[in-house]
């Protein structure tokens, strides 16, 4: 499975931008994709997922301001992120879970100016 990220950029607080992952390779065994993101000193946390029938699940910094979603016919991943912050300045990353293991895109970084 490889991993496509793209859509990043520099915004204002209150922005939004949307980032989209494109996935190829063996598409048929991925079960979740989702995005991470790392800051600068911190760890990679999790900040959405979205699960092969549509289930998602939200960190609670992002919760009511990002939406996960998911294309099945063009294989590729998207997270709308709205009203951004400051604080969620960091490369994000997207990854797929298959039953043979993780996989990772490239970052792309995100930064929300104040």
């Amino acid at each position: 499975v490889q991993l496509q990220a793209s859509g990043g950029g520099l915004v204002q607080a209150g922005g939004s931008l949307r980032l989209s992952c494109a996935a190829s390779g063996r598409i048929f065994s991925i079960n979740v994709m989702g995005w991470y993101r790392q800051a600068p000193g911190k760890q990679r946390e999790k900040v959405a997922h979205i699960t092969s029938v549509g289930s998602t699940y939200y960190s609670d910094s992002v919760k009511g301001r990002f939406t996960i979603s998911r294309d099945n016919a063009k294989n590729t991943m998207y997270l709308q992120m709205n009203s951004l912050k400051p604080e969620d300045t960091a490369i994000y990353y997207c990854a797929a879970t298959t039953y043979g293991g993780d996989y990772w895109g490239q970052g792309t970084q995100v930064t929300v100016s104040s």
